[in-house]
């Protein structure tokens, strides 16, 4: 997968900005319809060399063509490389985003054959490996893009509290432009 109209996702994300001047829509507070710049080829390859993983194809064409966020679902895209530094010293999710880019982590296999729906028992970062934090809910509510294994590319969300660890997308790329044809 690619070929990201670039120009115009930027141009329906402006369109979106316009109709909501006062940032009413859930997390345009945070992502504020902003979008970063595209991270160079180089640059993906090296994290994805790091990491010793590879990153789905409708993902990694995103930030290649696109943007490394925030414009997105929840609260936004978290970006791949670099922390927000609109976040100022301390976000919530800096601990989540920190601990994907642990040694190893991200090229470990996804550890779960199938959706765990329901309130999740111990720790829930046991369930995560081999995923990718795209974005925050709220309230410890993660979208994660998974890496590896028999679910790689599908978009899970992770609520330990409610609702499990489950799928909510097929992939990257469903998951985004649900949320670009949304109001």
């Amino acid at each position: 997968m690619g070929n990201w109209d670039g120009d115009g996702i930027r141009a329906r994300i402006g369109e979106m900005a316009a109709r909501d001047p006062g940032l009413e829509r859930f997390g345009a507070d945070t992502h504020r319809y902003v979008l970063g710049p595209r991270l160079p080829e180089a640059e993906i390859r090296d994290f994805e060399e790091r990491h010793g993983t590879g990153l789905p194809a409708d993902y990694r064409s995103f930030v290649a063509e696109v943007g490394d966020g925030p414009a997105g679902p929840l609260h936004g895209l978290m970006p791949l490389t670099v922390p927000r530094p609109e976040a100022g010293d301390e976000w919530a999710v800096d601990g989540e985003w920190e601990e994907d880019r642990l040694p190893g982590r991200l090229a470990a296999p996804f550890p779960l054959a199938g959706p765990r729906p329901g309130r999740l028992a111990g720790r829930p970062e046991a369930l995560t490996p081999g995923t990718l934090m795209l974005a925050e809910r709220g309230c410890g509510v993660f979208a994660r893009l998974v890496l590896n294994g028999p679910h790689a590319g599908e978009v899970w969300e992770l609520d330990p509290d409610w609702g499990g660890f489950v799928p909510v997308s097929p992939g990257f790329r469903a998951w985004y432009t649900d949320w670009l044809a949304g109001p």
